[in-house]
């Protein structure tokens, strides 16, 4: 994950050492995000993988988007370990993007980057480049779908700083809008669901299969990484078919 480095080295690069070396903090489970959960009312906080580096916070977490009448809930089968896990299946009436929903599994993926949690510097999120990685194979190996959510030209994420709350969150509603928020605020939240995602040639995901997906958030500027957190959300059978599965099935399931 980091380079190494030689013993001998100017007083710049053991700066940048220093840096890189502090990102390897140790990722913590079941975490509340700062300043709290923003977008949108309703939402709880808690159940976060995050990793707290650099005075950069990055996190991701699992939630249940549809119960059984189609309603988002709290619930996020954190196992305390940095995966979640889920019932495979297709929401009961998905998006509007295709019906039946044969691509909208039950559970969404939630994010938040925060470029300066601790106050320690003067950090937006504009003065980092990150990389979000979201994986479309169900299988032990990985397909990642990777770009930066935030150096976009326009997003629908909700944004504010460190004492913004769900109720005065912003939203930009065009380009320029959004250049604003992100050059003068250090938080940046969404909730995605893999249905948002299914275009060539990351257009094979099926909610009705078993598997783990990996995602993960790295923050770097010019020195290297600063932070990264991972998670993996697992997909199980039915609950029939999970009492045949056992116990020694689903630990195959887990990489972790």
């Amino acid at each position: 994950m980091f380079n190494s480095k030689i013993l001998v080295m100017t007083a710049v690069s053991l700066v940048g050492l220093m840096l890189t070396s502090s990102a390897q903090a140790v990722t913590q489970f079941d975490q509340n995000v700062t300043p709290d959960v923003i977008f949108g009312s309703g939402n709880a906080n808690g159940g976060f993988t995050t990793d707290r580096a650099n005075g950069v916070e990055l996190a991701l977490r699992a939630k249940l988007r549809f119960d059984a009448t189609n309603q988002p809930q709290n619930i996020f089968n954190s196992n305390g370990d940095g995966t979640y896990t889920f019932q495979a299946g297709s929401a009961p009436g998905g998006f509007s993007f295709a019906q039946p929903p044969t691509t909208t599994p039950v559970w969404n993926f939630e994010w938040s980057i925060n470029s300066n949690f601790d106050n320690s510097s003067a950090t937006n999120l504009d003065g980092l480049t990150y990389q979000l990685g979201m994986d479309f194979d169900p299988g032990p190996g990985t397909n990642f779908q990777t770009f930066d959510p935030i150096n976009l030209p326009l997003a629908d994420h909700s944004i504010g700083d460190n004492s913004t709350t769900d109720a005065t969150d912003s939203i930009a509603a065009d380009a320029s809008a959004y250049a604003a928020l992100i050059a003068n605020n250090n938080v940046a939240q969404n909730s995605w669901n893999m249905e948002f995602f299914n275009n060539a040639p990351f257009d094979s995901f099926d909610p009705t299969v078993n598997g783990t997906y990996d995602f993960f958030i790295t923050a770097s500027n010019g020195g290297g990484e600063l932070a990264r957190v991972d998670a993996q959300i697992i997909v199980v059978p039915e609950p029939a078919s999970l009492t045949l599965l056992g116990l020694g099935g689903l630990a195959m399931l887990r990489r972790r």
